[in-house]
């Protein structure tokens, strides 16, 4: 028998004794290590020391998980602190709820502390992980897919998402097949890893550009999948905020990518100044 849709998990936590492990917090980790595999290999590509990848990871890695679960809670408060809600879900990380802009935004300034202690560049550093954050975030996605969440409108594709009635939308509560936003983004993001690779091999952008191509191909993904979604959202001028905020970055992308069309830096080797700034640091230091 072909199913005309796509079954949900029958869990998404598992018990070792008294430990739980959630398949969220599994594939938000399988991410990471993913993103860190192939930005070691890239770098190292590169001349680099594939060492200073884990090295920023270190940093940047808590600053950003700090940064997703600080901008879903700021920007949805009412999800924790209005009356009836407990404000100590907020902690709840592995409920889900990990906002990609302030991941990105708070794990680039752990990244640039990192960088500064390998003496590196954050807009090299940048260009040499954007294809892995992109894998990081198609993987994470899946994450969605095990707890039930972030699914869009009711429809009757063959390829619906089918939704237990515990975790369907309160006013809908007998349907049970939606939009799979979740894959179509996860899709979406691979996709986009593909597309950087082929402009790094193609074009060489350096000097934070392939990010900025990252940041403009996400976010036009991000927009048509958020206008499909049906989870709770804030909305200003009758649009969902997370749209705002993807319009405000991908604007800011293209413009940095205007500005910087004419640089010199496009065919540079992203390692050069890695290497002078480290041979700087041993000279100050001797």
């Amino acid at each position: 028998m072909v199913l005309a849709y796509l079954p949900s998990p029958s869990q998404g936590v598992w018990h070792l004794g008294p430990f739980p492990v959630r398949a969220y917090a599994l594939c938000i980790i399988t991410g990471i290590f993913a993103a860190v595999l192939l930005a070691r290999r890239r770098w190292a590509a590169w001349g680099g020391n594939p060492d200073d990848i884990a090295d920023i990871a270190v940093w940047a890695v808590p600053f950003g998980l700090l940064g997703g679960r600080l901008y879903h809670v700021i920007t949805d408060p009412e999800l924790y602190f209005t009356a009836g809600q407990q404000p100590i879900r907020a902690l709840y990380v592995w409920d889900g709820g990990l906002g990609i802009p302030g991941a990105v935004a708070l794990g680039a300034f752990g990244a640039w502390l990192g960088c500064r202690r390998r003496g590196i560049a954050l807009a090299d550093f940048a260009d040499t992980v954007a294809p892995g954050l992109v894998l990081a975030q198609a993987i994470g996605r899946w994450g969605n897919y095990f707890n039930q969440e972030l699914y869009g409108r009711p429809t009757h594709l063959p390829w619906a998402l089918m939704i237990d009635p515990a975790h369907r939308p309160a006013d809908t509560p007998n349907v049970a097949l939606y939009q799979p936003t979740f894959l179509y983004e996860s899709l979406w993001d691979l996709g986009v890893v593909f597309l950087l690779l082929w402009l790094d091999r193609r074009y060489h952008p350096r000097r934070g550009r392939l990010f900025a191509w990252y940041v403009l191909a996400y976010t036009v993904g991000r927009s048509w999948i958020e206008a499909l979604r049906i989870d709770h959202a804030n909305h200003f001028l009758g649009l969902r905020l997370n749209d705002w905020v993807s319009a405000m970055v991908f604007t800011a992308a293209a413009a940095y990518l205007i500005v910087t069309r004419r640089g010199p830096t496009d065919t540079s080797d992203p390692t050069a100044t890695a290497m002078a700034d480290h041979d700087e640091i041993g000279r100050n230091a001797s």
